[in-house]
Order: C-alpha cells, then structure tokens, then sequence
C-alpha cells in the first residue's frame, strides 16, 4: 500500500506556473502507474495526466497538453506536475493518485490510491 502526500499548490496569476508534487511513502511509485486528477467547485472530477509504471508513456487532457508535463523522480519517490502558461479554468483542486494496474487510464475508478489535494488557484 502506498500513501500520496501533493504539494506546491498557491496563487499565481495567468500565464505564471507552478510545479505540484506527489510525495509517496509505503512503497515505491515505480510499481505503479501515476495520474493527476482535479476538481473544480461544482464539477466532477477530471483527468489531467498519467505516467506509466515504466516511465516512458504519457497522457495528457486535452485540455492541458503543451502546457503541462508529468515526471517522475524515483530517487525522491516524487511525481510532479509541472504547469506552465495557466489559466483561471485551471482553477482546483489536483489530487495525485496510483494505479497497480499496467495500463494508462483516465478514469478515477482504474485508481487505487489518492492524496489528500492540493488548491491551484489562477486568477485573471
């Protein structure tokens, strides 16, 4: 069982960035696939970005692509989210979570573990 700890969340004007990170403890993030997820107010929760167990698949929204970059650093036991050119809809709450599968997947319920969240606030 692994536990997920984000960080790095804040204010930051349009067009600024931010980089969150996803702390695991309990095992290693190496043994699962890894996906950020967010929730705006009144929203369901939507797919960001998922890295694969190996490290060299990736998958972005739409939405987000080009702008947004998943990683990995096993040394630190860290996955980050790196965004850059934000903008008020990416306004929310990001949640990190693992999946023991071997397939990339967007939706929630593939994922086994998730953090607690971390508030990205963008304003116009």
């Amino acid at each position: 069982q692994v536990q997920l700890v984000e960080s790095g969340g804040g204010l930051v004007q349009a067009g600024g960035s931010l980089r969150l990170s996803c702390a695991a403890s309990g095992r290693t993030v190496a043994s699962y696939a890894m996906g950020w997820f967010r929730q705006a107010p009144g929203k369901e929760r939507e797919f960001v970005a998922a890295l694969s167990r190996s490290g060299l698949n990736t998958d972005y929204a739409d939405s987000v692509k080009g702008r947004f970059t998943i990683s990995r650093d096993n040394a630190k036991n860290t996955v980050y989210l790196q965004m850059n050119s934000l903008k008020p809809e990416d306004t929310a709450v990001y949640y990190c979570a693992a999946d023991a599968g071997f397939v990339l997947h967007r939706l929630s319920r593939h994922y086994d573990y998730w953090g607690q969240g971390t508030q990205v606030t963008v304003s116009s």
